[in-house]
């Protein structure tokens, strides 16, 4: 079973890039990214909030803190702008 620290290549996972999105937004956009690879059965996704003021960042975070279908989350370390996400696939 693989962990968030074991992953070297975050080019190749499924990412969406939010960018320009307010914080409602990027939540409803979140929940759908998060359904949408459950469907796929991808076990990790890349969400780029961007480094900013934090407002989405923070609203993505928040998200994922009470999404249940979530596993684990964490800021990657080489770029605080986006946040790795291992979802729960049956």
């Amino acid at each position: 079973m693989k962990k968030i620290n074991d992953l070297i290549f975050i080019n190749n996972l499924p990412h969406i890039d939010l960018h320009g999105y307010d914080r409602d937004t990027a939540r409803f956009t979140t929940n759908d990214f998060i359904n949408d690879n459950i469907k796929t059965k991808n076990e990790f996704i890349v969400i780029v909030h961007g480094i900013g003021s934090g407002v989405v960042r923070n609203s993505v975070h928040e998200t994922l803190k009470r999404n249940k279908k979530v596993l684990e989350y964490k800021t990657y370390n080489f770029n605080s702008g986006c946040t790795i996400v291992k979802i729960k696939v049956d």
